[in-house]
């Protein structure tokens, strides 16, 4: 699924609350996580071993993230095995609301 289908089929739904899901950081182990959407389709962010990691979208299949680490960065949106969602080295498997 092409991050425009999931950012329409998000608009559709409600604001959820914290979500809980698995992350892996960059080669590291998969670790629990929680995902927060702020603006659907628009702003969401992953809480990674205590780091909050920002995600943007522009609506125009661009996606930035902010590590607590630098400054927003483009980053590339990717399905691995259709089960793990990625950018660049930041992946959430479960039952994301983004898709």
């Amino acid at each position: 699924m092409g991050l425009a289908v999931a950012c329409t089929a998000l608009q559709a739904h409600s604001l959820p609350g914290l979500v809980a899901l698995q992350c892996r950081v960059a080669d590291g182990p998969w670790q629990d996580c929680q995902m927060q959407v702020e603006e659907l389709g628009i702003h969401w962010f992953l809480v990674v071993g205590g780091q909050r990691i920002e995600f943007r979208h522009d609506g125009r299949g661009r996606v930035t993230m902010l590590k607590p680490s630098g400054g927003w960065q483009p980053v590339n949106s990717r399905w691995v095995e259709n089960t793990d969602l990625c950018w660049d080295g930041i992946c959430a498997r479960g039952d994301i609301p983004l898709d």
